[in-house]
């Protein structure tokens, strides 16, 4: 398995093909702005998820986690409750929980969704475009760019869009972004 794995440069680019993006974080002094589930919870949802495409299961390092980029492409979070004196797991111990949990719920779940849901790839094109918008029109304001494309990220991962509805966006977004550029 090691030998087959990959590295890739960016969060965005190992997770683009995948259709449901999980992260897990410890985050108690941290503002999260994704709903956040326990293990059993999480994975039970998950399953739910995998007839649909790809998931894609995040962990940070041990001492960080993951970063608030990194958190931005998660559709929603994992928090394995702990006791007050261990605010978190090491990466294993969270790793070993996370996929007992996946095969614990695996008797519980007996159908898929129905509908292909579009990829992270999919979903990062639909962002990043949208974000393009908000530029051209004015509502994005630069100081503030980072902060609001990571808003705009997450908001666009709530949705579940089917791949379908997605590509549907998408053209609606770029004839909006060609219509404000070629009449400026």
């Amino acid at each position: 398995m090691l030998a087959q794995a990959e590295e890739y440069n960016t969060v965005a680019d190992a997770v683009a093909d995948c259709t449901l993006v999980v992260g897990t974080t410890a985050g108690r002094n941290r503002e999260l702005h994704q709903p956040l589930r326990l293990p059993a919870d999480g994975a039970r949802a998950i399953r739910k998820r995998l007839g649909a495409g790809r998931v894609a299961l995040l962990f940070g390092s041990e001492k960080r986690g993951l970063s608030n980029e990194d958190l931005s492409h998660c559709h929603w979070l994992i928090r394995i409750p702990t006791s007050g004196k261990h605010l978190s797991m090491n990466l294993g111990q969270a790793v070993a929980v996370c996929l007992y949990e996946m095969v614990r719920s695996s008797a519980t779940i007996s159908k898929t969704e129905k509908f292909k849901l579009a990829t992270a790839a999919e979903m990062e094109r639909l962002t990043g475009t949208l974000i393009e918008a908000l530029r051209a029109s004015g509502y994005i304001k630069p100081r503030a760019a980072t902060m609001t494309a990571e808003k705009v990220r997450r908001l666009v991962r709530r949705l579940n869009l089917s791949a379908e509805d997605a590509e549907a966006i998408l053209g609606m977004l770029r004839q909006i972004v060609w219509k404000i550029h070629s009449s400026g």
